[in-house]
């Protein structure tokens, strides 16, 4: 049981829910490229569930940034072919940024879905612009016919926003994850029971 976490754009909570799924699921963590290191997303995962095994990135750049840029400024050369997915059984990636984000001069992160082949965990937050965002993300996804588990929406819920994208876009609402009041371990623990018991991901 292996997913790419990935977001509609930056800050939507791709953290928060891959620590949610490595809760729920009893999975491993990999994020491949981060960018930014005070703290880095492998540190929140470490706190947040302590029993994950939570693998090395293939590359750590200072910067807060794009990959590409972020590289740019560290002098460092993302090669794709240098990034190979760990071995375990069940797995969480997650993906530094949204799915266009540029990795090099010529390779995106949809780039790494293609390559990995792994369903995809959309994960998409509620502001304006959020429809369009989650939109384009959840079609050209589809246009590289890349495995769309479903959508997992984290905030305050607003009803006109989820339900216009999930009748637009056809896919699965997975889950719901309220913005935590207190980011801790037993908040993940909440939502991974809450997870849990709808039984989504073991239907996949």
């Amino acid at each position: 049981m292996k997913y790419v976490v990935a977001g509609i754009g930056t800050d939507v909570g791709k953290t928060v829910v891959s620590a949610v799924l490595c809760e729920a699921l009893q999975a491993s963590y990999w994020k491949p490229v981060q960018a930014g290191l005070e703290p880095t997303d492998s540190d929140t995962i470490k706190k947040l569930v302590p029993q994950a095994t939570v693998f090395p990135e293939t590359y750590t750049l200072s910067q807060p940034m794009s990959p590409h840029a972020a590289a740019s400024i560290d002098d460092v050369a993302i090669d794709i072919d240098r990034i190979v997915l760990p071995e375990a059984e069940r797995l969480i990636v997650e993906l530094a940024g949204g799915s266009m984000v540029p990795l090099n001069e010529t390779h995106l992160n949809i780039d790494l879905l293609e390559k990995f082949g792994l369903p995809v965990v959309v994960v998409a937050n509620y502001y304006l612009g959020s429809i369009n965002h989650t939109l384009l993300t959840l079609d050209v996804l589809k246009s590289r016919m890349v495995d769309i588990a479903g959508i997992v929406f984290v905030g305050e819920c607003v009803d006109t926003t989820k339900d216009i994208i999930l009748s637009s876009s056809g896919v699965s609402l997975l889950a719901e994850i309220p913005m935590a009041k207190k980011l801790d371990q037993e908040f993940v623990r909440s939502e991974s029971s809450r997870l849990r018991e709808k039984q989504t991901f073991e239907s996949l």
